[in-house]
């Protein structure tokens, strides 16, 4: 409860993106002091159990609740955050240059909702600054996930440069690469992924992984595509189509949203993505549809209004292997971590799962 009682009201007082940067500040300086993350494990740590480790993608997840894009848009606080109870980090949206992102404020609660509004658009130091973060860290206990995307400055017709060259830049520092298409705050970026320019961008990706591959060696690094929610049956189907053909590892599911049903809080009406608990049924249907049409054969990340172990399972039994949370850990803290991983122990002990990967898609069956 420390975090309720004391942080957050604190933390709540201030701008959002102030304390956006408060936290990442703070969470960065973590490595640097050496007993530091030892302490934040025993307070916030998520011990590894049998029961929820994973192994896919390549790599081992020592539990199945990772952070979701945007938080750490840089690479400075993966020690940090690796600490706190996280089985796995997305890193980013990176681009190739640095850029600003869209003008302040560009950051909202809504408390009622328990959501965020956000239209940050990718503000970050660029492909060669992550690089320098993640080059430097000494102890990797999670699998970090690099979120590339495109600078608001190059056309669509070029986008594929742009992610060729973050893979370029990055290839030696992921464990694994997250092609983002679907933020709503980079001006026509959702616009890829539709028609052939979903398939182009794919196919360059691609070629730049098999490119870096064979200049590095080792073992084979995954490409996950990140889709938004805001897509009709008929789109859906396409994209995954598309994302299946391409031979690209998995899909998460979903990006924010730009629709503001059944809010009630003043800054609904601010632009941008929202992230939440609104957004939590959506995106689990989203997985629910991915799930049958690839017959379970493509894994899914699921992401998008979890705050309970309840919510995680639900995404689980719609077929995702993996999840990840972004706005309960504001709202809630980093103790959410520990709630969410005994919670999922106890639903699957109820089912009579002695594996996470026993609930995968339960509902299909």
């Amino acid at each position: 409860m420390l975090y309720r009682s004391l942080a957050k009201p604190l933390l709540f007082k201030m701008d959002p993106e102030q304390a956006h940067h408060l936290i990442i500040g703070g969470l960065s300086g973590v490595g640097s002091i050496r007993p530091v993350p030892s302490g934040l494990r025993v307070m916030y740590g998520v011990r590894e159990t049998s029961d929820l480790a994973v192994d896919m993608f390549g790599c081992h997840f020592p539990t199945p609740v990772g952070l979701a894009a945007g938080l750490d848009k840089n690479g400075q606080a993966v020690t940090g955050f690796s600490s706190i109870g996280f089985g796995f980090m997305e890193v980013g949206t990176v681009t190739p240059l640095a850029q600003p992102g869209n003008d302040q404020p560009r950051l909202f609660r809504l408390p009622p909702d328990e959501a965020l509004v956000n239209r940050m658009g990718f503000n970050n130091l660029g492909a060669e600054a992550m690089a320098g973060e993640l080059a430097r860290l000494q102890d990797r206990r999670i699998p970090v996930a690099v979120n590339i995307g495109k600078n608001k400055a190059t056309s669509n017709e070029e986008a594929h440069l742009d992610y060729s060259k973050c893979i370029q830049a990055l290839y030696n520092y992921a464990d694994l690469f997250v092609v983002n298409i679907s933020s709503p705050n980079t001006p026509d970026l959702r616009n890829l992924q539709h028609g052939n320019e979903l398939k182009e961008l794919l196919a360059a990706v691609m070629n730049e992984m098999n490119v870096q591959h064979a200049r590095a060696g080792g073992a084979t690094k995954s490409v996950l595509v990140k889709i938004a929610p805001d897509v009709n049956d008929q789109e859906l189907e396409y994209m995954v189509r598309t994302i299946a053909d391409s031979g690209v590892a998995g899909i998460i599911a979903t990006n924010t949203t730009i629709s503001r049903t059944g809010l009630s809080h003043q800054h609904a009406k601010e632009t941008g993505g929202l992230s939440g608990k609104p957004l939590r049924d959506r995106s689990t249907e989203i997985i629910r549809q991915i799930y049958r049409q690839t017959e379970g054969k493509l894994p899914i990340i699921g992401s998008g209004g979890i705050f309970t172990s309840e919510d995680a399972y639900e995404k689980i039994k719609a077929g995702a292997s993996l999840v990840e949370i972004y706005t309960a850990l504001i709202y809630e803290g980093p103790e959410v971590n520990r709630r969410i991983h005994a919670g999922l122990r106890e639903l699957l002990r109820k089912d009579g799962y002695r594996h996470i990967s026993e609930a995968v898609g339960a509902e299909h069956r």
